[in-house]
């Protein structure tokens, strides 16, 4: 055991003798969800038939992180401030789940769970359990926005969550481990981008204790000159606090965080009142602790305490080894939990008494709930950023221009008198790539580092959020939309699987959320992917590519939406309903360069409500009732583009052949109804499809997507998709269709191959399909450009 035992108090802080009785409440629940099933305030000698038969969680980081919870409702209770808690090292669940507890918050949330001798045991027999909850944060926990697995986000979900919250400061636990990830060492910049004017506030505290799962920490084992040297040239004035004596630890940690509130709120005061905000050095903590801190010290012969043994369940063998059962008993017995609860199994009042009140109390703060403090968007019309259709297939227009203007206006509409708001873009510096530099008529890219006069839309009051990093602005996005704000992350589409775990592990939170009714419903995470695939044209092989599509596509339904606008109207639909939407997450793929256009605003609105729909105008079928000979379907903007082209090709060589065109716009509207809220029924499905007749695909991601999708359907190989085959290269627009044989003359071939009937003229049609895709080889060769029927293509 470590010297020092908080039991033995003799000094005359009562205030310091009161957060430790808190810290020993905290341990002894936090050891006792590991271990026990019964038995769980020890009114009876410990027996195996009191463990647990298996023994999940995580020990060492978790009276670190109570240590700083019990120091932060001192300083909430001291000034009446909102903070929020966000702990990277979430593998201490059980840690704030016994804060939580303390507090009253959890027993508010999960009544069953009552503040008593009953309520501990429930307390306990549910962690890691069946039908329990997690062993790390996770959604159930209250007051958490972070998930306890996703080691790298959490000073990145806590700058999201500053942002415009002026009056929020972020206490953001960074663990040994995590501290070494990608995405934390770009999250260090953040007071490049944290405006102390119109923004909240971010407390780091870099956690050290020494080790991760099995191997000792970068950070741990620098000495302090270095660290400080490292935060200092990020932007961050650093304090010290170190130590295994707990009254020490407490106190200086304690005149720590106090120092960081007071010259946090000084910097605020001189740039809100004074307008100074230069040379800002924002406050950051480095606290040294052991790993596992007051547990078992040896266990058979070998150092846990302060090693990287102590991090999960330090006592492994206690259901076999009596020595191990009777070292378990005297380190629960250590806390003397007869002094922590009463008779009845309550904690007492001397410790109640320390949580702040209401919703100050961290597990009951709003922020971590960001519904409860979520208003709509203002949205302006839709209509006004219409572009007009007077003849479909016949107009070109960039496609993701009218989403900047739209979004420019979302920006004025809900923008405060502070200059704060409640709407922001992220994108990894491609705002002006991706076509949407109109929201730089009315704000610029944030900005608090020196300018010149060469920088472009840049200032320190801008809310545009660029930076070089897809996991930052996925990151920063997650935090401000769960603590209750309305955003987009854009971003080139091959570069957005860099982040795909995010959105897999935000996709995991929502579906869980769903199932809480105490957590109120978020804006909807929007990711907009663009420069795609198909339409790199000075990039290459490196940029084309639509996994996120496959990532995201198997995750729960209730919450995946895959979209796929064809143009510019239907894009402004389907925007507007992602930002009305509710815990989703909305995948946007839709190009930047300039496209045909083909449906009106209204016509755009009714297929997105939809799903899909059969253009008749493109078709041959005419009004006989008969099936048609063939489908065509289309989705994404260029598949779109090349099967209209293979229904004007056969138009015009084979008239007779009756032939659909369908466009799908919502890609899980193909599921079945039963497997997605936006699946189709069977019937409609037929309605498009028909029953039994051949449907040639032109998709914009990989095939078997779509092949994923139709499995249940009736007799689903009569579907042939083409799709991105992982071939490219900087290369002209309509070559990548064709490396990838998705090009109109290959869908034609396809759809002759495939059609009811054989036509009449069809091997010359096919004989006319091969030479073109000769003569294009050739021609790209030797011009760098495509063909002039190709390049000027519009529907005839």
């Amino acid at each position: 055991m470590t010297a020092a035992r908080t039991a033995d108090h003799t000094d005359d802080d009562a205030d310091l003798s009161a957060d430790l009785r808190w810290w020993d409440a905290a341990n002894y629940l936090t050891a006792a969800q590991i271990y026990l099933q019964d038995n769980v305030l020890l009114r009876e000698p410990l027996t195996v038939e009191h463990i647990k038969p298996r023994l999940l969680g995580h020990w060492g980081t978790s009276p670190g992180l109570s240590a700083i919870y019990v120091v932060l409702n001192r300083v909430i209770r001291e000034t009446d401030t909102d903070w929020l808690y966000i702990t990277g090292p979430g593998h201490g669940g059980p840690a704030l789940v016994a804060n939580t507890y303390l507090e009253g918050t959890y027993t508010d949330i999960y009544p069953h769970v009552t503040l008593d001798e009953r309520g501990v045991r429930r307390l306990c027999r549910q962690f890691s359990t069946p039908g329990g909850i997690p062993s790390h944060v996770s959604v159930p926990t209250p007051g958490s926005i972070h998930e306890g697995g996703e080691l790298g986000y959490a000073l990145v979900h806590a700058a999201g969550a500053a942002f415009d919250h002026p009056d929020l400061v972020v206490a953001c636990v960074i663990g040994d481990g995590e501290a070494e990830t990608g995405p934390l060492a770009g999250s260090w910049k953040l007071p490049a981008f944290l405006n102390a004017e119109r923004d909240g506030a971010v407390l780091p505290i870099l956690h050290l204790n020494g080790a991760k799962i099995a191997a000792p920490t970068v950070f741990g084992r620098s000495d302090d000159a270095d660290i400080a040297d490292f935060l200092g040239g990020q932007g961050w004035a650093p304090v010290f606090v170190e130590g295994d004596d707990p009254r020490a630890v407490f106190g200086d940690l304690k005149a720590a965080i106090d120092h960081s509130h007071r010259l946090i709120r000084e910097i605020q005061v001189a740039a809100r009142d004074d307008g100074r905000a230069d040379d800002i050095r924002w406050p950051a903590i480095v606290l040294r602790t052991p790993k596992g801190w007051t547990g078992p010290s040896e266990v058979d012969g070998r150092r846990i305490e302060g090693t990287h043994w102590a991090h999960q369940v330090p006592l492994s063998g206690v259901r076999d080894n009596p020595e191990h059962l009777r070292q378990l008993e005297s380190w629960l017995r250590s806390y003397r939990p007869e002094d922590l609860f009463d008779d009845t199994g309550a904690v007492v009042e001397d410790i109640r008494v320390l949580a702040p009140a209401g919703d100050r109390r961290l597990g009951a703060t709003p922020y971590a709930n960001g519904g409860r403090l979520l208003t709509p968007l203002k949205l302006p019309p839709i209509a006004r950023y219409a572009v007009d259709v007077d003849k479909p297939g016949a107009t070109i227009h960039p496609t993701t221009t009218v989403l900047g203007e739209y979004m420019r206006d979302i920006y004025t509409e809900n923008t405060t008198p502070d200059g704060g708001g409640t709407f922001r873009l992220f994108c990894p510096d491609e705002t002006a790539s991706n076509k949407l530099d109109a929201v730089f008529d009315v704000t610029d890219r944030c900005w608090q580092l020196p300018t010149t006069e060469f920088d472009d839309d840049l200032s320190s009051s801008g809310r545009v959020m660029e930076v070089l990093s897809e996991h930052l602005c996925q990151g920063w996005l997650e935090g401000y939309l769960l603590t209750g704000r309305h955003g987009l992350f854009a971003t080139y589409e091959a570069f957005a699987m860099i982040s795909a775990s995010m959105v897999i592990q935000h996709t995991k939170w929502l579906q869980h959320a769903s199932h809480l009714s105490w957590r109120e419903p978020v804006a909807s995470l929007n990711i907009l992917l663009t420069s795609t695939c198909w339409r790199n044209d000075h990039n290459g092989f490196s940029h084309q590519g639509p996994g996120l599509i496959d990532a995201v596509m198997p995750l729960a339904p209730d919450v995946v939406r895959i979209w796929l606008p064809p143009d510019s109207n239907s894009l402004l639909s389907i925007a507007e309903h992602c930002f009305r939407s509710r815990d989703h997450v909305n995948l946007v793929v839709v190009d930047k360069q300039p496209h045909l256009q083909y449906l009106s605003i209204e016509e755009a609105g009714e297929q997105a409500a939809a799903g899909a729909s059969i253009w008749d105008w493109a078709g041959t079928e005419g009004d006989s009732g008969d099936d048609p000979d063939i489908v065509l379907a289309g989705a994404g903007d260029v598949p779109t583009q090349e099967i209209l082209a293979a229904a004007q090709l056969l138009r015009e060589w084979v008239p007779y052949l009756r032939v659909r065109v369908v466009n799908v716009m919502d890609l899980m509207a193909l599921l079945p109804q039963a497997d997605h809220p936006h699946g189709m029924t069977d019937d409609d499905f037929a309605d498009l499809f028909t029953e039994d007749g051949h449907v040639v695909v032109a998709f914009h991601g990989y095939a078997r997507a779509v092949h994923q999708l139709l499995h249940g359907r009736p007799d689903a190989d009569r579907f042939h998709v083409r799709g991105f085959a992982e071939q490219g290269t900087t290369t002209t627009p309509f070559d990548m269709v064709v490396l990838n044989k998705m090009s109109r003359y290959h869908l034609v071939l396809e759809a002759l191959r495939r059609a009811r009937r054989v036509p009449e003229r069809s091997e010359e049609l096919a004989e006319h399909c091969r030479g073109q895709l000769a003569r294009h080889h050739e021609y790209v060769r030797e011009h760098f450009e495509d063909l002039p029927e190709i390049r000027d293509w519009t529907w005839a």
